[in-house]
């Protein structure tokens, strides 16, 4: 084992002795300084999920909160010294952890709030204008073969909850005592004009924008959310992609 190796489970588990070798500029203890220096990792790891969640944290309260944190820092180290998406499996933590299974939407609004630091944090990217958007969907030959990309910054989740509203609801742009939690609701989460925006989107435009960001054709997607949603609007969700100015690219199959 590499001296790093030793250090860093050493730094994890408070079990473990400290490593060989450490010793204090003033010979102080070197095991008290060491388990100052765990905690205080540990206690910024933990610092770091309340930055990222905190809508999550206020559902359950702050005492709840950093206890789960602190058992998801144990299972789930930093891999990368950048950690503004350090607690990115974290909602797929919450939804396994037995305690929280008493607020089902707890995973899902977690899941939301890594979406807008994961829109706030994408790489710029230009996107079409609505009139190479237009002649693009003119070619009605080519229309069924179209590929459709979208800026970096696009998120969709599709919820059983009203993950939108509760989030909304703890921005202070709605009221919570009027959030139904059981309603299904799904959100496009975008970066339009440098602000993270939270957009609420009806089943079949959800429906509708997954299977673009798989990458399945202009066509198949139409069919497809058509098919599933009786209700599903073309027009409507177009016209949404248009006005946050969410498309990058339009191909077809044959260029990609």
């Amino acid at each position: 084992m590499s001296e790093q190796q030793e250090f860093f489970d050493a730094l994890r588990d408070p079990v473990r002795p400290i490593p060989a070798g450490l010793t204090t500029w003033n010979g102080s203890d070197p095991a008290v300084r060491f388990a100052v220096y765990r905690n205080n990792v540990i206690v910024s790891l933990i610092d770091a999920l309340a930055d990222t969640y905190p809508v999550a944290q206020e559902l359950v309260g702050e005492e709840f909160f950093r206890a789960m944190a602190r058992l998801y820092v144990d299972a789930e180290p930093p891999r990368s010294r950048v950690l503004a998406f350090y607690g990115a499996s974290f909602p797929d933590f919450i939804e396994r952890f037995p305690p929280a299974a008493s607020v089902p939407y707890l995973a899902d609004v977690a899941r939301l709030e890594m979406l807008r630091v994961r829109a706030y944090h994408a790489a710029e990217c230009p996107t079409l204008p609505a009139d190479a958007i237009a002649q693009s969907l003119m070619d009605v030959d080519q229309l069924p073969n179209m590929l459709v990309a979208f800026h970096p910054s696009v998120g969709l989740l599709r919820s059983q909850y009203a993950v939108a509203s509760l989030w909304a609801a703890h921005q202070g742009i709605a009221d919570i005592a009027t959030v139904d939690p059981e309603e299904v609701e799904h959100v496009l989460i975008v970066r339009a004009h440098l602000d993270v925006e939270v957009v609420r989107v009806s089943a079949g435009a959800a429906d509708f924008i997954a299977r673009l960001l798989d990458g399945t054709t202009l066509g198949s997607a139409v069919e497809q959310a058509s098919l599933a949603h009786a209700d599903f609007d073309l027009g409507n969700t177009l016209s949404l992609l248009l006005q946050k100015q969410l498309i990058s690219t339009i191909t077809t199959s044959r260029e990609k």
